[in-house]
This record gives structure tokens, C-alpha cells and sequence, in this order.
């Protein structure tokens, strides 16, 4: 993989069409498509099961290190 691969990321409201448009450029240029809400939601759903009080930091970032997508 190029090394200087291309990073573009999309701003915009809820309900934008950011997510459909960034999956339509991703397929046409070949490249991969990363969400990161999605990232984010998982690693508050793994929290909320693992019961993690959301003002400790420490462990909030223990449980991104474990969560596995």
C-alpha cells in the first residue's frame, strides 16, 4: 500500500448524505471506506457492556485497546 495513500474526510450535518456519498467516491476511486462513527459507537456499546463509568478515561481507552471490529 502506498504509504501517502489519500485521506478524505467529509463534514456535514446528520442526515447529510455523508456516509452514502463518502461509500459512492470510495468505490469509484478503489479505495477503502472507513466509518468512524461507526468506530466510535462500538467502542461505546463495548463500554456500556463492560459497564465502564464514562468519566474515567483510563479505562475508556484500556476498552478501545480491546474492543475488536
Amino acid at each position: 500500500m502506498n504509504p501517502l495513500a489519500p485521506v478524505l474526510t467529509i463534514d456535514g450535518p446528520s442526515g447529510a448524505g455523508k456516509g452514502t456519498i463518502s461509500r459512492i467516491i470510495a468505490r469509484r476511486m478503489g479505495w477503502h471506506y472507513l466509518d468512524s462513527g461507526a468506530l466510535y459507537r462500538a467502542v461505546g456499546v463495548a463500554a456500556s457492556w463492560a459497564d465502564i463509568d464514562t468519566s474515567d478515561a483510563s479505562a475508556l481507552v484500556r476498552c478501545t485497546f480491546d474492543t475488536h471490529v
